[in-house]
């Protein structure tokens, strides 16, 4: 039995109901809330103690962290493959992975939708949304989040996280100036793992941050065509973040022109 502790706009579980999508696996719907802090509950940190989604159940073992549960539903259920077939291959998928786990989800990713977006859940709940942001485990996320919030985009993490997205970027537009997917010529984790960043710019209506790297946006258009991105991304879209995120979005693109062009 599968089941998968998940909330539905999260990048993270994107990514994993992904995998169990082009897997076709049926699994168990456990939805947490995290606007509520579902997720700081301790029945819940007893699964996850970083208070983060997603988490996997597989019958009686618990499987935390999103890159962590995509290598273990590959080996566990390894049909159809979404890794290559050869070490240099999963070495090049792995590197990909690595960064997001490195600096892109949290120092990137992160901080560029609540500086535009979600800082205002917070703010909109006063005490509650600090008290909330207080019981973020990790101290450097929380401080980095703390900033964020206070500031949003004029916060200084936001110019370092939009400059190292556009790093990210152009790496993928040279890996994928030279084959079809990120790792090579299939559809790999590494793929999987991705595609919900740029569904999360896309969500942000700051797409545009893409701009002329036409083989990015071949990538993001491949991904979507398939049937998995409909079942993991698109059926669980949340009428009120997404109006947030595309409102918010549109607010601040001035800004996040203005900091691409400083870059330049």
């Amino acid at each position: 039995m599968l089941a998968l502790y998940h909330n539905d706009m999260s990048l993270c579980a994107q990514k994993v109901r992904l995998c169990l999508a082009e897997k076709q696996l049926d699994w168990e719907d456990r939805h947490i809330v995290l606007r509520s802090g579902e997720h700081q509950k301790p029945w819940y940190l007893k699964l996850n103690r970083r208070a983060v989604v997603p988490t996997l159940i597989h019958d009686d073992k618990v499987i935390p962290e999103s890159n962590v549960i995509l290598e273990y539903l590959e080996e566990t259920f390894p049909d159809p493959p979404l890794a290559p077939g050869d070490p240099y291959g999963r070495a090049q998928m792995r590197l990909w992975t690595k960064q997001l786990d490195e600096d892109i989800h949290d120092a990137s990713a992160a901080v560029i939708s609540f500086a535009i977006a979600f800082r205002h859940q917070y703010l909109d709940k006063g005490e509650v949304g600090k008290q909330m942001l207080k019981q973020v485990p990790n101290i450097l996320k929380r401080e980095r989040r703390a900033d964020v919030i206070a500031k949003g985009p004029e916060s200084p993490h936001f110019v370092i996280a939009i400059e190292r997205m556009l790093q990210l970027l152009d790496e993928m537009e040279e890996s994928l100036s030279e084959h079809e997917w990120l790792a090579g010529p299939t559809y790999t984790l590494a793929d999987v793992a991705f595609a919900p960043y740029l569904a999360r710019l896309e969500h942000l209506n700051i797409l545009d941050i893409v701009g002329s790297r036409r083989s990015v946006s071949r990538w993001y258009q491949r991904c979507k065509s398939r049937p998995s991105f409909a079942l993991a991304i698109s059926k669980w879209e949340n009428p009120d973040y997404l109006n947030l995120m595309q409102r918010r979005g549109t607010e601040h693109w001035p800004k996040v022109q203005a900091i691409i062009q400083t870059l330049q």
